[in-house]
């Protein structure tokens, strides 16, 4: 509709005489400048460098960093990775440890209770009001069961 509004503009600009002209205002320049490069040069209307704003942030492990390493004398960080209930290790999916640290707090875990500084069945008590590390109710990715 715009382009066809100019058009009309400018024939019956054309036909008309000069006092007629002055007081038509003629745009199509701007159409002009519209198919073509603006006046004010190509940087203007060049794409802005900047992040993606729904790229979700890369999940790090918590060891990693802090810098901890593992331990089986240290039951304290040790029992944040069993449950509470059952005694059982809590998979990766859970925890948000990253594959050599999962593996690493699985061999050190095992360790500390056939030395007989951690319980198997159970979470000791005085660890129960530790501050967690994360949530097992809310896996960090899906599981099957």
């Amino acid at each position: 509709m715009f382009r066809g509004l100019v058009g009309r503009l400018a024939e019956s600009a054309r036909s008309a005489p000069d006092s007629v002209l002055s007081k038509i205002p003629l745009r199509s320049s701007l159409v002009v400048t519209r198919k073509h490069e603006s006046s004010h040069g190509p940087q203007e209307d060049m794409p802005v460098d900047m992040e993606n704003p729904y790229k979700k942030e890369k999940m790090s492990c918590i060891l990693c960093q802090m810098k901890i390493d593992p331990d089986y004398k240290n039951v304290r960080l040790l029992s944040q990775f069993v449950s509470p209930y059952t005694g059982r290790i809590y998979g990766r999916h859970i925890t948000g440890l990253c594959k050599n640290k999962q593996e690493r707090v699985v061999k050190e875990i095992v360790k500390s209770q056939s030395a007989g500084f951690m319980p198997v069945t159970i979470k000791e008590l005085e660890f129960m009001e530790d501050p967690k590390l994360y949530n097992p109710a809310r896996p960090l990715r899906n599981h099957d069961y």
